[in-house]
């Protein structure tokens, strides 16, 4: 098994790229080291990218911010601009692992490591996050949800990194929010999860919303219907019984020790309301 520290984004790339055997990118490593122990995955090459500059930086940008792929959770939550502007984001990257993991866990690892119960995609999903990829052909930008495509795989192809994932700046009068289902207090997966983000006009009605479901399917769902459904009202009663309906329909969950197809479904549609009534408070709605 080979170590490489390399110092450049293009360095890393070409370690990948030109890699023989089995490589693997090494973050914050708590998804990593764990598979490792548990002689899941055995590396020829770990490339840690922890010593790249500008991986371990929240940047503020005239469009919202740029996150790196290496800052750790627990940095996430100590900064006051992106918590006010993106709450939900903020809340689901917190719930991953205990404290002490969250001092090395990054949202783009629980990304690329593809589970479906991820507890930060949703919450990216709903907020319309785009991953910012480098690879041997350059850089490309494409949609958060474009990233898993099924549980434990990715889209990148060979050499490619995510180095930074992107936020826009919140639109006026907008809200995000994350919940999620578990059977123990703390420190568990989700059993189902969902990620609201709504904007609103003058008189609280709403102009845009995105809805997205975690746990429910092989990948994170983006729950299209379900943001037609409120989209044009007030989140009324009827709003929200259509949107807990739609969301239980879009589920494609499986019977598993921590939860029923059915049980599933009906959480869905009740973590959904919850969400989006969080989100509309959030976004100034009454």
């Amino acid at each position: 098994m080979r170590y490489i520290r390399p110092l450049s984004i293009e360095d890393a790339v070409g370690l990948l790229a030109g890699s023989s055997g089995t490589s693997a990118i090494l973050a914050g490593g708590s998804d990593l080291l764990v598979r490792m122990k548990g002689g899941f995955v055995e590396p020829d090459l770990i490339v840690d990218i922890k010593a790249i500059a500008g991986l371990s930086e929240i940047r503020e940008t005239p469009d919202g911010f740029s996150i790196g792929a290496t800052v750790p959770c627990a940095v996430l939550g100590e900064s006051s601009v992106l918590k006010k502007a993106w709450p939900g984001v903020v809340e689901a990257a917190k719930l991953i692992g205990s404290k002490q993991v969250q001092g090395r866990c990054t949202i783009v690892g629980n990304l690329c490591n593809a589970s479906p119960a991820a507890d930060s995609v949703p919450a990216l999903v709903a907020a319309g996050a785009k991953a910012v990829v480098a690879g041997p052909s350059g850089k490309r930008t494409i949609a958060v949800e474009a990233v898993p495509i099924a549980p434990g795989k990715t889209s990148l192809a060979k050499g490619e990194i995510i180095e930074a994932i992107l936020l826009d700046s919140q639109a006026p009068r907008s809200g995000d929010a994350y919940l999620r289902f578990i059977p123990r207090t703390e420190m568990d997966i989700a059993v189902v999860s969902a990620g609201v983000n709504l904007t609103l006009d003058e008189h609280g009605v709403i102009t845009a919303a995105r809805v997205a479901l975690g746990a429910a399917a092989p990948t994170v769902l983006l729950v299209e219907e379900a943001a037609e459904a409120l989209i044009g009202r007030k989140l009324d009663e009827a709003a929200l019984e259509r949107l807990a309906k739609v969301c239980a329909g879009a589920c494609r969950p499986i019977d598993d020790k921590r939860g029923t197809i059915e049980f599933r479904r009906k959480v869905a549609g009740v973590l959904a309301r919850r969400a989006a009534t969080t989100a509309y408070a959030r976004a100034g709605g009454k």
